[in-house]
C-alpha cells in the first residue's frame, strides 16, 4: 500500500484544525475555494516585496482565513518580527488596502491580525526555509539536515523527520536522502504531527524539501 495521505488532512478533527473557517452552499463552494487560494497567494506576493526592500526572511508559518457574512477575518502566523512590527504600522493597513481593492468587496471588510510565534523552530515551514536558504547557498545538503535537527532539539520537540528529493549536489540522477532523529508515529492518529511540503530553487533544478515534526502538547 501506498502512503499518499497528507499527515495534515489524516489528523483533522483530532490534533489539526482547518485553516479556511467558513460554510457556503454547495454551488458555491469551488468559489469561496479558489478565493482562500487567491488570498494567500495575494498576501505571500506582498510579503516577498516587502522582503527585498527590508532584507527580512519571509517567515510565514500559515494563514487562517475566516469568513463572515460582513467581514473576512485574516490570521497571518509569522516567526519574523522585522516583517510587521510596531514601528511600521501603515504595512498592515497597505496590505489590507491592497486586499480590498484587488477583490473588490463592497459589502465585506477585512480584518487582518498579525500573530507572532514565540517557538519558531518548533515549526517544519521556518525549518524547511531554514534549509532552502542553505541549499541555495551551495551548503552540503547533509550539514544542512543536521543543523535543522540540532535547532528542533532546542525547541523541545519529540522527533523530526526531514527528507530532500530531486538532483541533489547537481548529480545527474535525482535520488531522495532523508534522516531521522526521535520518534515520529506517523500511524497514530492522536500524535501531534506537523508537516511541510516546500519547493526550492537551485542552480541545478528544482529540490522537495518534506518534514514531519512531532510536537509535544502546547
Amino acid at each position: 500500500m501506498g502512503q499518499k495521505i497528507n499527515p495534515l488532512g489524516f489528523r483533522l478533527g483530532t490534533t489539526q484544525s482547518h485553516y479556511s473557517l467558513w460554510f457556503a452552499q454547495p454551488k458555491r463552494y469551488s468559489e469561496n475555494l479558489q478565493e482562500d487560494a487567491k488570498i494567500r497567494d495575494s498576501i505571500k506576493n506582498y510579503i516577498q516585496k516587502k522582503m527585498k526592500i527590508y532584507s527580512v526572511v519571509e517567515g510565514i508559518t500559515r494563514i487562517e482565513i475566516q469568513k463572515q457574512i460582513d467581514v473576512i477575518k485574516i490570521k497571518i502566523y509569522t516567526a519574523s518580527p522585522k516583517l510587521f512590527n510596531e514601528k511600521r504600522p501603515r504595512e498592515i493597513e497597505e496590505l489590507q488596502r491592497n486586499l480590498q481593492k484587488e477583490f473588490f468587496c463592497v459589502n465585506r471588510k477585512f480584518n487582518l491580525a498579525i500573530i507572532r510565534i514565540a517557538k519558531p523552530y518548533r515549526n517544519p515551514t521556518i525549518l524547511a526555509e531554514f534549509i532552502a536558504d542553505q541549499l541555495k547557498k551551495r551548503v552540503s545538503f547533509r550539514k544542512a539536515m543536521k543543523k535543522a535537527i540540532e535547532l528542533t532539539e532546542q525547541a523541545n520537540t519529540k522527533g523530526i523527520r526531514v527528507q530532500i528529493a530531486g538532483r541533489i549536489d547537481g548529480k545527474e540522477i535525482a535520488r531522495v536522502e532523508w534522516i531521522r532523529e526521535g520518534r515520529v508515529p506517523l500511524q497514530t492518529i492522536q500524535a501531534k504531527i506537523d508537516y511541510c511540503s516546500y519547493p526550492v530553487r537551485t542552480i541545478s533544478g528544482i529540490l522537495g524539501i518534506k518534514i514531519w515534526l512531532f510536537i509535544d502538547g502546547e
